[in-house]
């Protein structure tokens, strides 16, 4: 099965959306995703807004990035 990935935008309105007092199940049949991607969004992403979820995901790449050059530079970080 493809992997999906859904835009911060995406998720922060069906965040919003079972804020509001949607029932989870049905918004995630809606969505096309399960209870529970809906519930580890919840606890990630919760009470955020969303320029901070922007920012959050842009750090998140930026990590990622910087670990894949330290694996390019396996003599560069070594601590003994």
């Amino acid at each position: 099965m493809k992997k999906r990935r859904d835009s911060e935008a995406q998720i922060f309105g069906i965040l919003k959306e079972v804020e509001s007092g949607v029932l989870v199940a049905g918004v995630a049949r809606e969505y096309g995703v399960s209870p529970a991607t809906i519930h580890r969004w919840k606890c990630k992403y919760g009470g955020v807004s969303l320029s901070e979820l922007k920012r959050l995901k842009a750090q998140e790449e930026e990590n990622a990035r910087l670990k894949r050059i330290r694996v390019w530079l396996p003599g560069a970080f070594c601590t003994a």
